[in-house]
């Protein structure tokens, strides 16, 4: 398991956009759209391998399923989701609980993946477990962003049953990830930027 990238949900992919610019100083690169679920979002390379997505619904899409990262009931900016990069996706699976949805193959462009989304469209336990993916071989999305200096320095995520989800991803050993109990879901991102330490 390897932290892919991280995602910020919104209403709006301007003012998604415009809100991550603002706090890390640095702009935003074009994304695409993701016809199924009637979204487009921006990326931000946050080093080899890793990413970060501004994603929002698309203006004048209506998807005939339920958007994923609970978007149809996106608010203003904020840290919604991260997601991690697993070799084996039905192995995974296995070991995941329910709420993590089923493995749906998607592409765009040069660029396929699977990915686990809910049925409902939701984030599993609140955001605090990854949703999971794997890229097919090839391109990752990150080997084609320019560096702007913004580095992942430290990622916490909070939930009520932290020590149960340190279990389930007992698989990704990355430093930079903290697993607290907290009273609600929550995500908190640290990022080293041009401008010095932030926090999402």
């Amino acid at each position: 398991m390897e932290i892919d990238h991280l995602a910020v949900t919104c209403a709006s992919l301007e003012e998604g956009a415009a809100w991550v610019e603002e706090r890390l100083g640095v702009p935003l690169d074009p994304g695409g759209r993701h016809e199924r679920f009637g979204t487009w979002n921006r990326l931000l390379s946050l080093g080899p391998g890793l990413y970060l997505e501004v994603i929002a619904p698309e203006p004048g899409t209506a998807p005939a399923v339920t958007r994923w990262f609970d978007l149809d009931h996106a608010g203003d900016p904020r840290l919604g989701n991260w997601i991690v990069r697993v070799p084996d996706l039905d192995a995974a699976l296995a070991d995941a609980p329910p709420e993590v949805g089923e493995a749906l193959p998607l592409s765009r462009g040069d660029l396929s993946w699977t990915v686990t989304v809910p049925p409902d469209g939701s984030l599993p336990w609140g955001g605090a477990h990854p949703t999971l993916i794997r890229w097919s071989p090839g391109l990752h999305p990150a080997d084609r962003l320019p560096d702007k200096g913004v580095r992942l320095i430290g990622l916490e995520v909070g939930h009520p049953r932290a020590p149960r989800l340190k279990q389930l991803l007992a698989g990704l050993t990355d430093p930079r990830l903290s697993i607290i109990t907290t009273d609600e879901p929550s995500l908190r991102a640290r990022f080293l930027t041009p401008r010095g330490e932030v926090t999402l």
